[in-house]
């Protein structure tokens, strides 16, 4: 009797172990450099959550943010190593291993967000991102808007001609060179999570980010003026590592892209709004709004758009599809 308890026992015991090794497998890694209050992280959150129930809990996504698994560039090579399982990105980051994919990061290249919403839905994207995909074995899955990029400084800048000079916190991706290229700043590339320190103690003169972000991260805190120079319309790509994607049978790669697809138009929506009420916002933190010279930052963006030693790695024949989108015709 004794025999038979303890081999059943042990049955039990292999079986508890099987399960639990099989439900390990199934929990991901999701990391990036955002904070817990910022669209993107909660975004994540929900789709992490719609994940597990659209596939009755064989997918379990943990959320990192924060910059908790590494910077950036720690994150993008993780992602290839296959310590982490899914990322956000930049889209100047992921340029770093598929040039190309980094056109939407060329300052003044978009128009209007009317601009990117064409860009988002369009073969170009499609065909840029398979690009990468090859390139890389990952799988990129949705696009999310990032916001237009303003400069932060303790004073006004109304001409591309006031940044001259000027120590500009940049992120550490080679595109955003080409901005402080054309206006003449010293590019000074800081990771995300030391941006603020650096500009508290005067490192750096300033820094470039989305209205959102600058509100989540603090930076008005130690910053007087917010410059609104719309510069680089910037983008946030949700890429799945290669490993995972092998992993998944065809129908969960389905639910994985129709998920983040749905998470990237949920936070684009709550970025976009954001966007329209912030001026007023820092106004109240008593912050000084200042409205540039567009006109002019453009003229002096423009004629670095092609050239490859400022950054540019895309074609011709992109660029003029990239230009030609959402156009009118009359």
């Amino acid at each position: 009797m004794m025999i038979r308890f303890t081999a059943a026992a042990l049955a039990a015991a292999f079986a508890t172990t099987v399960a639990l090794s099989a439900d390990a497998q199934t929990r991901l890694r999701f990391a990036h450099v955002y904070e817990v209050n910022e669209p993107y992280h909660t975004e994540a959150l929900w789709a992490a959550e719609e994940i597990a129930r659209r596939t009755n809990n064989r997918w379990r996504i943990e959320v990192f943010p924060a910059s908790a698994l590494g910077n950036e560039p720690a994150i993008n090579e993780a992602l290839t190593l296959g310590t982490i399982d899914m990322i956000y990105t930049g889209t100047a980051f992921a340029g770093s291993r598929f040039r190309p994919i980094a056109i939407s990061n060329a300052p003044f290249i978009f128009r209007d967000f009317d601009h990117w919403l064409a860009y988002r839905d369009s073969d170009l994207f499609k065909e840029l991102a398979a690009g990468y995909d090859r390139a890389t074995g990952h799988r990129i899955l949705a696009l999310t808007y990032y916001g237009a990029r303003h400069v932060t400084a303790n004073r006004a800048i109304n001409r591309p001609e006031d940044m001259r000079g000027m120590k500009l916190r940049v992120p550490q991706a080679p595109l955003f060179l080409m901005f402080a290229r054309a206006v003449g700043a010293n590019a000074t590339p800081i990771a995300f999570a030391e941006v603020y320190l650096a500009l508290q103690n005067g490192t750096v003169d300033g820094q470039e980010n989305p209205l959102p972000t600058i509100q989540a991260k603090k930076f008005y805190e130690v910053q007087s003026h917010i410059n609104l120079t719309s510069h680089i319309v910037d983008n946030l790509l949700t890429i799945a590592g290669g490993q995972l994607w092998r992993r998944l049978s065809a129908a969960d790669k389905a639910t994985f892209e129709q998920v983040w697809r749905e998470a990237a138009a949920r936070a684009t929506y709550a970025i976009r709004t954001s966007e329209e009420t912030l001026p007023a916002w820092f106004e109240q933190q008593g912050k000084t709004v200042v409205r540039p010279d567009l006109a002019a930052f453009r003229a002096a963006a423009a004629p670095l758009h092609n050239d490859a030693s400022a950054g540019a790695g895309w074609t011709r024949e992109h660029y003029d599809r990239f230009m030609a989108l959402g156009a009118r015709t009359n």
